[in-house]
């Protein structure tokens, strides 16, 4: 009789055994937006008659992910603690007009001057979210409108016009691209061979419990808020490098763009222990080939919305953390 017990458990994949059946030792949920990724790629290169991946789109989908994909960097960080920013948008704009301002100067300078400025909102932010105890996204959300206005006062005139230099000699494919993956390469070794990660995902599972682990929770959040801004801020250039102006509607609804990637890309909203750097790559690809095939089978701006809405919706309830039972802190 106990062979047979033995047996049975043995066919049914325990995983005590280390024999366990396949789906036992594969995460079916991290790999759904690669899948996602590869549906939707698919769709568009049938509906479009494969021009979607004609070599002229795939450069411009690309043009259209180096700024995304970097500031995409910063609010992963922040989603990560399972917090919120909805001042990214307006935080670009802002550190653009600066960008292209310093460029007339000197091109580090210009660097310089975005990152500085990205940082410095960063830490408003963390003021207010860290100190003061207010929720991130309300912190966010007055930030936001803070920002935009200040984009649309300095920008009322005429728009903030960066140097010749930015797109003539910058505004180079290779560079850009080279510059995105360093970013992205230089932040997953952080991420993954440092205590970052672990911080940042013990923050977003519990603060209580991340405290007894050792991390220093509002230390730790206010130097992410500081980064993600900095990172934000360099994102600006190389935004500035790609558009050479800023307008009044600089950086508008980039917030949006940037959550609506990493939400595609499989980031739960209250972050924690399932946050994936992968989530970064894959959702900003996502988004931007959503965003491209739409505009390729001619759909206006209010049918591709509603579109987009709908493919966010399907993807939030496939990756929201039922577990975590949370509100955004």
């Amino acid at each position: 009789m106990t062979d047979t017990k033995t047996a049975s458990v043995t066919v049914a994949g325990d995983p005590q055994d280390g024999k366990g059946g396949i789906l036992s030792r594969i995460n079916v949920r991290s790999v759904l937006p690669l899948l996602g990724f590869l549906l939707i790629l698919g769709f568009f290169a049938v509906a479009t008659g494969g021009s979607i991946v004609h070599p002229k789109n795939v450069r411009l989908i690309l043009n259209s992910t180096y700024a995304l994909m970097i500031a995409s960097i910063g609010v992963f960080m922040i989603m990560s603690m399972g917090s919120l920013d909805f001042s990214q948008g307006s935080m670009i704009g802002v550190s653009c007009i600066v960008v292209c301002t310093l460029s007339n100067v000197n091109p580090i300078l210009a660097v310089v001057g975005g990152v500085a400025t990205g940082a410095l909102i960063g830490a408003v932010n963390a003021y207010f979210h860290v100190r003061r105890q207010i929720a991130s996204f309300i912190v966010t959300i007055c930030t936001m409108f803070l920002l935009r206005g200040v984009v649309a006062f300095l920008t009322t005139n005429s728009p903030a016009q960066g140097a010749g230099y930015l797109q003539s000699q910058l505004n180079d494919p290779t560079l850009l691209l080279a510059i995105t993956i360093g970013c992205l390469v230089v932040f997953y070794l952080a991420f993954t061979f440092t205590p970052l990660g672990a911080s940042l995902k013990a923050i977003g599972a519990g603060q209580t419990a991340a405290r007894f682990a050792g991390v220093n929770v509002p230390r730790t959040k206010a130097l992410v808020y500081i980064a993600a801004g900095a990172i934000t801020g360099f994102a600006a250039f190389v935004l500035a490098i790609r558009n050479g102006s800023v307008t009044a509607t600089g950086g508008s609804m980039m917030e949006t763009q940037i959550m609506l990637a990493l939400v595609l890309g499989g980031l739960p909203i209250s972050g924690g222990a399932k946050v994936r750097f992968s989530n970064i790559v894959v959702g900003v690809l996502t988004y931007c080939i959503l965003d491209r095939g739409l505009s390729m089978m001619g759909l206006e701006a209010a049918p591709k919305q509603l579109v987009m809405g709908i493919v966010f919706l399907v993807f939030l309830a496939l990756f929201s953390d039922r577990e975590a039972n949370q509100v955004i802190k």
